[in-house]
């Protein structure tokens, strides 16, 4: 493989290793707290007290986890589009205003982790998910726009976006006694884990579907709609038999 092929398989790469290990531990915790919480009024729980701070800390590195790895597989059909069309020859405001929405996007990420206030913790969410979706929009981005309903694209955005909203209400949770926010909170999230399980599902699909640098003058002439490709053997030369 070459270094672009490296580089693309960097996001699916972190998903798995990183991201979807994550998940299910964010889950198996989001469960023990809940049967703790449940548990604690009629008598003492079996259950660590520890697992509502731990289900807390594993869920905000879940969504720093999220948010990176997509601006990541943003980063690399969004940088080779720009390298391919040396778009900063023809549109350098474009070029500057993408750089400035990855870095406007990772500080927003930053700022709403420190953010306390609930209009700050409102405009750093709204921030980075703004940033995420103009990025997505971009050219190059593969996005199945004819097929959103089972697009990677589209399930890896909303629930990007999701995480993005659950982390910035953590703290109205532990604040809300009417328990609204929690209501809200697992809402979202139970989406957020459907939606993951179909990124499984397409991101195996899409890397089927995605070629390797030195495939890609072939495929290149197949007919994606009728689902064909040229015969190679008939493009072959015509190799005489050698004279006895």
């Amino acid at each position: 493989m070459s270094l672009d092929d490296v580089i693309l398989l960097l996001h699916p790469a972190l998903a798995v290793v990183v991201v979807f290990p994550l998940i299910g531990i964010v889950l198996n915790r989001a469960i023990l707290t809940r049967r703790r919480r449940l548990q604690t009024p009629s008598g003492k729980s079996q259950i660590a007290p520890t697992v509502g701070s731990e289900h807390l800390q594993l869920g905000r590195w879940l969504t720093g986890s999220v948010v990176g790895v997509a601006l990541l597989g943003l980063a690399y059909p969004i940088g080779s589009k720009i390298l391919e069309t040396k778009r900063w020859t023809t549109h350098p405001f474009q070029v500057v205003f993408i750089l400035f929405m990855f870095l406007t996007t990772i500080g927003s990420l930053i700022l709403l982790y420190r953010a306390r206030p609930w209009y700050w913790r409102a405009i750093f969410a709204g921030l980075t998910s703004l940033g995420v979706i103009v990025l997505g929009f971009q050219d190059g981005v593969f996005r199945r726009d004819n097929e959103w309903f089972v697009s990677h694209f589209y399930y890896g955005l909303v629930a990007t976006v999701l995480m993005i909203l659950s982390l910035a209400m953590v703290q109205d949770i532990y604040r809300d006694r009417t328990q609204v926010w929690r209501r809200i909170h697992i809402l979202l999230n139970c989406l957020a884990t459907l939606l993951f399980f179909g990124q499984g599902l397409t991101g195996t699909r899409d890397l089927l579907e995605i070629p390797l640098s030195w495939q890609k003058p072939h495929l290149d002439r197949c007919d994606f709609v009728n689902q064909t490709c040229p015969n190679v053997s008939s493009q072959l030369p015509v190799v005489s038999p050698p004279l006895v």
